[in-house]
């Protein structure tokens, strides 16, 4: 993050100097310490070396096939630290951060900082929850109608049996290796590389915003094909089936691409995009329609898209997220987009 200088902006300062300042930030945020060919070779081997080291402990170490799912994902888990930790090592080192002793800034590069912890936190999982008012009118409905069928006389003990469910259902989570990936693992480690490694190199290689928006995302879902792969070769679908699947995957993944990185760019925080990206793997797809609601959560879903298109910009002003714009670096886009 920017670094805390002491605010000049007294009653008694020229305008002069408050010119000179916005000068020297638009400077800071124009220098690109690295070429743009430079960075989009740098994102596309992250991109490349994260889904690689994958299938590198069989292939390249020649370590026996896992014997179960658990210490198959144990094994991912191990690749995707390491491919994090280079990413996180090789975008320092080409921004010429490598031997910086201010520890704050180098993570703050990353998105990585202590500041405004709650609001990075907050603000975008209200902002995504709109994008699914149609499938928690769904939820609900269900709820409502299981409430019913087992009726209310005995509505103390539902509570109680409620609870308990859900007592089970967290411990279930707890010991299941396939909700760390999707909820902890997947999440940290994409979002690190692929939002927190690549866009600092972007912006710094010269791209304009927009153009880092909706064009970064092509790298995370390249990242995807893989699964075409294995659901061809391993799981032996149809060519057209596993087309059509990953398909669907690469397009999802594109829009959802585009805001996190939306999300990372405007408030100069990793937790954003971390948030965004573990509510969307809970939620799974926003339902649009269901038949059961008599058209409730079509209307609920329309109603929560329009919020949330119209709530995108003031909830992701970089002034709730920032304190200061002095000393804006050419990774800190923020600085020159209110």
């Amino acid at each position: 993050m920017p670094s805390s200088f002491p605010s000049t902006a007294m009653a008694s300062s020229s305008s002069s100097t408050s010119e000179n300042t916005r000068i020297s930030d638009h400077l800071a945020l124009a220098t690109a310490p690295i070429s743009g060919r430079v960075a989009v070779t740098a994102c596309a081997a992250m991109a490349f070396f994260y889904v690689a080291i994958l299938y590198s402990p069989t292939l390249i170490l020649h370590l026996p096939p896992p014997a179960s799912l658990e210490s198959f994902m144990i094994r991912r888990f191990a690749c995707a630290v390491v491919s994090s930790a280079v990413s996180v090592i090789s975008c320092l080192f080409l921004l010429g951060l490598g031997r910086l002793d201010d520890f704050p800034t180098i993570l703050g590069v990353l998105g990585i900082r202590c500041d405004h912890l709650w609001q990075a936190a907050v603000f975008p999982i209200l902002l995504t929850s709109l994008i699914y008012a149609g499938s928690f009118v769904s939820k609900s409905w269900k709820l409502v109608s299981r409430w019913k069928d087992e009726g209310r006389e005995n509505s103390f003990c539902s509570v109680g049996i409620y609870g308990r469910r859900c007592k089970d259902w967290v411990c279930a989570y707890a010991r299941n290796v396939m909700a760390w990936r999707n909820y902890v693992v997947a999440p940290i480690t994409e979002e690190l590389v692929f939002r927190g490694c690549m866009i600092p190199l972007l912006l710094c290689g010269g791209f304009g915003t927009y153009s880092i928006v909706f064009l970064s995302p092509i790298f995370f879902s390249l990242a995807h094909l893989n699964h075409f792969l294995e659901l061809y070769y391993q799981q032996k679908y149809s060519f057209m089936k596993a087309f059509l699947i990953v398909g669907l995957q690469l397009g999802y993944t594109v829009i959802f691409g585009w805001y996190t990185s939306f999300l990372f760019i405007r408030t100069g925080s990793l937790i954003s995009p971390i948030v965004a990206h573990i509510f969307c793997n809970v939620m799974g797809l926003p339902v649009l329609s269901s038949p059961r609601t008599k058209g409730t959560a079509t209307i609920a879903a329309a109603a929560g898209l329009v919020g949330f298109l119209y709530l995108l910009f003031p909830a992701t002003n970089p002034d709730m997220y920032n304190q200061l714009r002095d000393g804006c670096r050419c990774w800190h886009r923020y600085c020159g987009w209110s």
